[in-house]
């Protein structure tokens, strides 16, 4: 419902924006003050900015729905700049006439140059963030847990998180991501969360795909828990639609990572090599939607040997005290994609106790990557994809 009431909004702003972009354009040349390219153009923009309620209403034909919700997602990045240098420009515009009184900003020369100025500040950005998703970084961690492992010393974790496997991912990002892992010779991989992107059909190449990951090589295997966005589910700029009763937990998703290799975890521990546990969490969002119980902490250790290490995946990084009193010693987290988009990233840092990066509570090492892939905007401005290697050394 909070869609519907922002709606009008997001009507006001896209007026702002036009008009100001007409402005400027009729500035520059009087080509672009015609009734012709006025209408062309707002066509064109209409498209552009209605992408995110047609790829929403228009399933079929598959090619569609992909093209529009493609188109939506690069609008939305674009969009953000759009605003965010227009709306900048306008109050540096305000603060010079009223509060040092410039004439010069009344020319229309300086208007132009301005305009020029947004124009080029907005395609640099777009472009940048549009290509940075694809550079995945290696994020490394040390970390020390005081517990004696008979027979090994260390143990070398890759994490991975948020690859949002859909609209927004390829399969040669995927087969880099593989390789990026690969390339690390882990003793283990865990996947924390938002495997898909709320549409398994969003995937090109499922099959592909899946094997794909097969060839993950980890000595004690591939691991996975649930995250909020595993779930088939209606999604408009951002907000689910349809209550409960839309909310679906496609059994696709479960068969996917089993082809793949990749064992699931939900609510669930395993011993591994007898020398540490692997405790994979519900994530708490999904759970809610699905009407499922999801265990505490302590619910999840009480039958654990406290001696041996235990490491958490959790997609969202809460709970982070009650995790470290229940006896965790490393908690691997996603989910905030460190904000994705500037300014977001500063909001996050205000949102979470550990929005990205390292942290420690006590015993417990919390560490949230800011994920591998994107959702909504395909683009990455002021953040990076990235998988993290944590290498613990045990006493």
């Amino acid at each position: 419902m909070i869609a519907l009431f922002l709606a009008p909004l997001y009507l006001l702003v896209n007026i702002y924006v036009v008009r100001w972009i007409f402005l400027w354009m009729g500035a520059c040349h009087h080509l672009f003050q015609t009734i012709l390219f006025r209408i062309l153009f707002a066509g064109s923009y209409i498209f552009l900015a209605s992408s995110l309620l047609t790829c929403f209403l228009i399933k079929k034909p598959a090619g569609l729905h992909r093209f529009l919700k493609i188109t939506s997602n690069y609008f939305l990045g674009t969009f953000l700049y759009i605003l965010l240098i227009i709306i900048i420009a306008d109050t540096g515009h305000l603060i010079l006439k009223c509060g040092f009184h410039a004439r010069f900003i009344q020319n229309r020369s300086s208007f132009v140059i301005t305009g020029a100025f947004c124009l080029l500040c907005i395609l640099f950005v777009s472009i940048y963030g549009i290509v940075h998703v694809w550079n995945l970084k290696v994020t490394p961690y040390d970390v020390k847990v005081e517990k004696e492992v008979e027979g090994m010393d260390s143990l070398k974790i890759v994490l991975v998180a948020d690859t949002h496997f859909g609209y927004n991912s390829s399969l040669s990002q995927a087969r880099n991501l593989v390789e990026k892992i690969n390339s690390q010779n882990p003793d283990l991989v865990c996947f924390a969360g938002d495997i898909f992107d709320n549409e398994y059909d969003a995937i090109w190449s499922p099959e592909e795909l899946g094997s794909l990951l097969k060839t993950i090589q980890a000595k004690y295997g591939v691991y996975a828990c649930w995250g909020n966005h595993d779930l088939n589910e209606p999604i408009l700029a951002g907000f689910t639609f349809g209550g409960k009763d839309s909310d679906c937990d496609d059994p696709r998703m479960k068969e996917f990572l089993t082809d793949a290799g990749i064992q699931l975890l939900e609510d669930e521990s395993v011993l591994i090599d007898d020398r540490f546990y692997l405790v994979g969490r519900k994530d708490i969002s999904r759970s809610k939607k699905l009407e499922d119980d999801r265990k505490t902490p302590d619910q999840l250790t009480e039958d654990l040997v406290q001696s041996k290490p235990i490491i958490f995946i959790d997609h969202q990084p809460k709970e982070l005290s009650a995790i470290g009193d229940a006896g965790a010693d490393l908690d691997l987290c996603g989910h905030t994609h460190d904000g994705q988009l500037f300014p977001g990233n500063l909001f996050t840092r205000l949102s979470w106790e550990n929005s990205c990066g390292y942290l420690q509570k006590g015993n417990l090492h919390n560490i949230v990557t800011s994920g591998a892939g994107v959702w909504g905007p395909n683009m990455r401005v002021g953040t990076d994809s990235e998988i993290c290697v944590v290498n613990v050394d045990f006493l």
